[in-house]
């Protein structure tokens, strides 16, 4: 996964504080986004918690986009502010590792990684190991079938809804400001106007899409109290969904944009074919597609 999709999880439950150590020598402070060094490249993170040791500041970040397994500990040097200036210094250097990126593909083949580093930096040929069913072990060795655990729908969150992603994260976290419910649209409306659009194009009534649309509404309302909301929404959750109430008929776009952030993560352990993962695959792109077009 490119560091341009690390704004993604700009959906992850919220974690952090908020509180900022008192010491005029932390750079960071918690919840906040940074820029952070792993390996050969700079990925976005957010900082979870802020610790002084041993006169030292240390900061455990969670990168934007990755599996919280690779979240951890960093000193203030591995770590930049969010600026407009260091985002271009990571897209530069971004490039210049897609330049070299054709040298080291056979490092996809290793069975396992030299340091976390380099098995961050494989993880962008995994396609080919996962392509091959090859198994490679993690850094504490235990061997992770890849075919199974690694075989992700990888969903490209489109640019504009990336940025509507991180908006809304930055105004429940940072600035309190909560979504007000039920929204309107909610998710039933959104996912019935898809499934109408779709009719009038294709002619008849899509029956895959119509299970597909079912199946999307199931997760939302299952993921939605589980892993969709911060920690600052819980209490407006608890005050609005009531035992017999659908999340699906009070939540509306924001929030099921963040479910399509976590699919990839909840489908890893969905026995699906391969071929069917793909149709999948497009139909949900198709979906955020539509949300994107005017209508």
């Amino acid at each position: 996964m490119g560091s341009s999709s690390k704004e993604e999880t700009a959906t992850d439950a919220d974690t952090s504080s908020g509180d900022t150590p008192p010491s005029n020598s932390n750079l960071f402070s918690e919840g906040e986004r940074v820029l952070a060094y792993h390996g050969p490249r700079i990925y976005e993170a957010k900082v979870q918690k802020a610790e002084l040791r041993k006169k030292e500041w240390k900061y455990f970040v969670h990168y934007l986009g990755w599996n919280k397994n690779w979240d951890e500990w960093v000193g203030a040097d591995r770590l930049m502010k969010h600026t407009e200036e260091n985002v271009i210094k990571q897209q530069a250097l971004d490039k210049k590792q897609g330049v070299d990126k054709s040298s080291k593909s056979g490092r996809s083949a290793q069975t396992k990684p030299k340091s976390s580093a380099d098995a961050k930096a494989d993880k962008e040929d995994l396609k080919n190991t996962v392509a091959k069913g090859k198994k490679r072990k993690s850094d504490s060795g235990v061997e992770k079938d890849n075919s199974s655990m690694e075989k992700l729908v990888k969903i490209q969150i489109p640019s504009t809804l990336k940025k509507q992603l991180v908006d809304d994260w930055e105004f429940v976290t940072q600035q309190d400001k909560l979504v007000k419910l039920p929204r309107s649209p909610n998710v039933d409306d959104i996912l019935t106007k898809y499934l109408e659009y779709r009719s009038k194009k294709d002619g008849t009534m899509t029956d895959s899409i119509g299970e597909i649309l079912k199946g999307i509404r199931c997760y939302f309302d299952k993921a939605l109290p589980v892993m969709l909301l911060y920690k600052k929404e819980r209490q407006q959750y608890q005050d609005v969904v009531l035992d017999d109430v659908s999340p699906s008929t009070i939540y509306g776009a924001e929030h099921l944009l963040r479910l399509f952030v976590k699919f990839p993560e909840l489908l890893a352990y969905v026995n699906i074919e391969e071929e069917t993962l793909t149709r999948l695959q497009q139909k949900l792109m198709d979906f955020l597609k539509y949300q994107l077009s005017p209508h």
